[in-house]
């Protein structure tokens, strides 16, 4: 490595290490008689911390959240972590397995999304305040622990998707760089030569060259410089970033798979990555970590995709594109791969049925169904006039109120375990609703402005795009279980996609 560039001068580091323990330990697990191994190396955080008001289970597929950790604390410091023994995180993606055990899906959100961080538990045992529009890698640094906050992010992860999380890990930069090195190094691709000054713009010169344009194998140190590349690099953004990352992922499979499964490879990938680990109490020991492993052995390259959470710029932050986002939850809640399959059969045989748009199912009597309605609007009075239209069509109307956020432009219904059907019907008295199973128990409204817009009745028409601003223009919305944004489709990497494709946003 080139000398000269100490713990002091480097930048925080975003690593994909948590990616790469979510793919090699599933491998590396397939052994049984790793088990006793094993077992002994894996660290479990407190699942006090999780909240209670938690998404139903998803009916096929398991979701697991991948966190890398870039604490300084412990040997992390030698490698550079971010600053303080306070536990950060910059990179974080949820890992969807689907039913069927022949695809996955990765999908990263980036560390500056602004989301909603719902109460968490601090290490006194008392809990946060709930935050609107805070930084999504600030979860982690809740209660400023040198070990981070795995459960707020969980329960952040969970608030923003909709999705239940089944598992969570935790992984830091030793894991990350013993890994790489235990493969034998992994084939990467740099858009243009990265010197010193690219990784560290503080340095005050353009330093010596790190990577040399084209493809190259890293490992090790260098494995950690070149996920954390950002500046001299497309917009210099974490989004391209993330590219490079997913494209490092993607590598790291493909090396192990190409290695295959021998213990000669596979047991210094494993110790080396369950040493750095650190897992919810579901996921605790090595037997559970051997079953989770078994339902990714079959799954092709070509049927492992990496995307990013449907976003947008806002100033230096992000936002995330909806109902973009909301269509990609519901389609990993379904069991869809991004191309529209139906994943959700472990038999196989649903593994090619073409999933057709769900229609609303007319406006017929409600009786017997109970819904709670919440105005995300400033207009006035907007609750009680849906109230009355609900309670003239037979439904039960549970409650009225104002939502969170006054400033929904869509509405938005959703529905608990059960109850998609009455859902949809639902949706036939509200048109352009989006329709998802978000909800804990029931069925609650969230008004929009498009159902203010529209008549007394509540036939409601679509907002029109903000003039000359077509970076703020809503998406379309998609009808429940339809097709998703071509820009997620058209976004996704495959693992075996060549290592220089598409490295760079901006």
């Amino acid at each position: 490595m080139t000398a000269g560039r100490g713990a002091g001068t480097r930048h925080r580091i975003r690593t994909t290490s948590v990616v790469l323990v979510a793919f090699v330990l599933l491998l590396a697990a397939g052994a049984g008689w790793l088990y006793l191994k094993l077992n002994g190396n894996i660290k479990v955080f407190d699942g006090d911390g999780l909240a209670k008001d938690r998404p139903a289970a998803s009916a096929g597929g398991q979701n697991v959240l991948v966190i890398g950790s870039d604490s300084r604390a412990g040997e992390n410091s030698r490698l550079g972590g971010g600053e303080g023994d306070v536990g950060r995180s910059d990179t974080a993606f949820l890992l969807h397995v689907y039913g069927d055990e022949k695809h996955a899906i990765a999908v990263s959100v980036p560390r500056d999304t602004l989301v909603d961080i719902p109460p968490c538990r601090l290490p006194d045992g008392s809990w946060t305040q709930p935050q609107t529009r805070a930084m999504f890698n600030s979860a982690f640094s809740v209660g400023e622990s040198p070990k981070g906050n795995p459960a707020c992010t969980q329960n952040t992860v969970e608030r923003l998707t909709g999705l239940r999380v089944d598992h969570t890990v935790v992984v830091d930069f030793v894991g990350f760089s013993s890994m790489t090195s235990a493969v034998g190094g992994v084939d990467v691709c740099v858009p243009k030569d990265v010197y010193e000054g690219d990784l560290n713009p503080n340095l005050g010169s353009r330093g010596q060259l790190l990577f040399r344009k084209g493809e190259q194998s890293v490992s090790g140190q260098q494995a950690l410089d070149y996920v954390r590349v950002r500046h001299g690099l497309g917009d210099g953004s974490d989004i391209g970033r993330i590219q490079r990352q997913q494209a490092f992922m993607a590598a790291m499979f493909k090396k192990v798979r190409s290695a295959g499964l021998n213990p000669a490879t596979l047991l210094p990938l494993a110790d080396a990555a369950t040493k750095s680990l650190t897992v919810d109490p579901g996921l605790g020991s090595a037997d559970k970590l051997l079953g989770f492993a078994m339902s990714l052995k079959g799954i092709e390259l070509h049927d492992i995709k990496f995307v990013t959470v449907p976003w947008r710029y806002n100033g230096n932050r992000v936002d995330v594109v909806q109902p973009d986002a909301d269509a990609l939850w519901a389609a990993i809640r379904d069991d869809r791969t991004i191309d529209g399959k139906d994943a959700g059969d472990k038999n196989g045989g649903g593994s090619s049925k073409e999933v057709q748009p769900v229609q609303a199912e007319g406006t017929g009597s409600g009786a017997g169904v109970r819904v709670s309605v919440a105005n995300g609007t400033r207009v006035t009075g907007l609750a009680a006039r849906a109230a009355a239209s609900l309670t003239e069509h037979g439904y039960t109307v549970t409650g009225t109120g104002n939502a969170t956020e006054r400033d929904q432009g869509t509405t938005v219904i959703e529905f608990g375990p059960g109850q998609a059907g009455h859902a949809r019907t639902l949706a036939g008295l509200f048109p352009g609703a989006y329709v998802r199973g978000t909800a804990p128990e029931g069925i609650r409204i969230t008004l929009g402005q498009d159902y203010a817009n529209g008549d007394a009745t509540g036939a409601a028409t679509a907002p029109a795009p903000p003039p000359g601003d077509p970076s703020t223009a809503p998406s379309a919305v998609p009808p429940a279980n339809g097709p998703l944004s071509p820009a997620v489709v058209d976004s996704a990497r495959s693992a075996d996609d060549e290592p220089c494709s598409r490295l760079s946003y901006g």
